[in-house]
């Protein structure tokens, strides 16, 4: 098998768009609007992402078909379970995920660089991919993701995001997770990572984020959810997204 970051390159030859399939996890028909979604939208995304209010009520012969089916249209499938435990729980649970046919999983760097460097080494093992939150697209994000920390009494203060960046990078992770709606903030992960990581960015749309501007800013995946299952005619949306956004046109150089 070849690595994630490979994997979704090739995937997104067409559009660099990610689904969010973000339905209410109390949803009836949550595997038949979920496979549905991945056939009527392949052409017009590279990957899909679940969330973990979405696999909670899901048995692994659900999940597993559903990763099966976005495989089968040649899509990515990523776990958005924001992992952040100690070491036997994140092993336990990324093997968990990896069994059920998830080609990457988004963990939560709180943790410290050790356990983000060991999630990311056994990740590797099974050309598996691992995305860490740096700052997330939600207005509310500012109070906790900016807040300056200091490692010692030495040291300088720095915003918790970039300190969350330098653990990301040193540990060897595929991508980060910086909000469409802090475009300066992707400007800065994307000059300090450079190639070292892909950022992903959510909030396009319906949290007020410009899918154009995310890109420009250094923005390599749009992650969008609602804007596209909450209008009249999702496949219609996904296409004017990447007519929009120019995503039609990114190569996987």
């Amino acid at each position: 098998m070849t690595k994630f970051k490979t994997r979704i390159l090739k995937s997104s030859t067409q559009s660099r768009i990610i689904l969010a399939n973000d339905y209410d996890s109390r949803e009836k028909k949550l595997v038949q609007h979920t496979i549905r979604n991945i056939e009527t939208l392949h052409e017009y995304l590279c990957a899909i992402k679940l969330n973990f209010h979405i696999l909670l009520p899901l048995g692994k012969k659900e999940i597993i078909r559903i990763n099966k089916t976005a495989h089968q249209h040649g899509l990515q499938t990523i776990a958005d379970i924001k992992l952040n435990d100690i070491g036997n729980t994140n092993e336990i649970t990324t093997k968990t995920l990896w069994d059920f046919g998830f080609d990457a999983i988004i963990i939560n760097p709180i943790m410290g660089p050790k356990a983000i460097r060991k999630i990311v080494t056994e990740a590797h093992k099974r050309d598996k991919g691992v995305i860490a939150l740096c700052h997330m697209s939600a207005p509310e994000a500012k109070a906790s993701y900016e807040i300056n920390v200091k490692l010692s009494k030495n040291s300088k203060p720095k915003p918790l995001y970039q300190l969350f960046l330098k653990w990301t990078i040193s540990s060897g992770a595929d991508g980060i997770i910086v909000g469409a709606t802090y475009p300066k903030i992707i400007n800065y992960c994307k000059k300090i990572s450079g190639k070292k990581l892909d950022i992903y960015s959510p909030g396009i749309g319906t949290q007020g984020g410009s899918g154009k501007k995310a890109i420009t800013s250094g923005s390599d995946f749009l992650i969008v959810g609602r804007t596209i299952l909450g209008s009249k005619n999702p496949p219609r949306m996904a296409w004017q997204l990447c007519q929009e956004e120019g995503l039609e046109a990114l190569d996987s150089t």
